[in-house]
């Protein structure tokens, strides 16, 4: 279905990403920096689960990847607001 050399080319980019996400986590300043760098993990790594589900052809996934990207959006807003202080 999804040629070999783009399955390689997809893993491989999303591999840098979530290296650059842990390595900002680590070297982050502030806690606005390691909640993006944290985002970006989260979201590479979802990138991973709907890769493999295409890859395998798992129905469920698109379930998954539609719940996961909701919460992890919503957990973002949240620690916005909070390091914000409870401000609008």
């Amino acid at each position: 279905m999804i040629p070999d050399i783009v399955t390689a080319v997809v893993v491989g980019l999303l591999t840098i990403a979530i290296v650059l996400a842990v390595a900002g986590v680590v070297r982050a300043r502030t806690a606005g920096d390691a909640v993006v760098a944290g985002d970006l993990f989260f979201f590479a790594f979802i990138g991973f689960v709907a890769v493999f589900g295409l890859i395998f052809s798992i129905e469920a996934v698109i379930d998954v990847i539609l719940v996961a990207t909701v919460l992890g959006f919503l957990s973002v807003l949240s620690l916005a607001r909070l390091l914000q202080g409870g401000q609008r």
